[in-house]
């Protein structure tokens, strides 16, 4: 039985909504070829790459989407999420400095841009950019307390809240 894409596609929305991630990729996989390459089986994709933690494939996926809706921030940070997890810390901020040009006030950018400079030792570029993204989304202050990649700034006596 041919299955039209359009439902295999709501299916795989329906079982990611509800976390069944391989049932989500099997829909997925039987999908035609051209309609596999659609901006939406693509994003779907991306979000089971995601899940299962295969990030050289979510770095592909993450790339062409931003190609085709460069608009998206959520993209740009998976790309990079992806790129810092399977190649480097350098290559994933070039990602995110090339997305702040086009999303400025983007908290979740500023803020990762802030972990790796945080990372990298930057403790004053670190400040400022969690600093950036607690004053555009003051949800980023918990974060700021608990996330790992900043460590290093709450060690140093850097609050990273000051000022939002």
């Amino acid at each position: 039985m041919v299955v039209d894409p359009k439902w295999r596609l709501s299916h795989a929305r329906g079982y990611l909504g509800l976390g069944m991630v391989e049932e989500a990729a099997a829909e997925l996989d039987q999908l035609p070829a051209t309609a596999a390459q659609e901006t939406e089986a693509l994003s779907l994709r991306a979000l089971v790459l995601q899940e299962r933690e295969q990030w050289p494939a979510l770095v592909d996926a993450a790339r062409q989407l931003v190609l085709r809706q460069p608009g998206e921030p959520g993209w740009w940070i998976a790309w990079a999420y992806a790129t810092r997890r399977s190649q480097s810390l350098a290559a994933a901020e070039a990602i995110l400095l090339e997305a702040e040009r086009t999303h400025p006030a983007e908290p979740t950018v500023q803020f990762n841009l802030g972990c790796y400079a945080c990372l990298r030792g930057d403790l004053p570029e670190a400040r400022r950019r969690v600093d950036r993204a607690i004053a555009l989304d003051h949800s980023f202050r918990a974060a700021a307390a608990t996330d790992p990649d900043l460590e290093l700034l709450r060690g140093a006596g850097s609050r990273p809240d000051a000022g939002g």
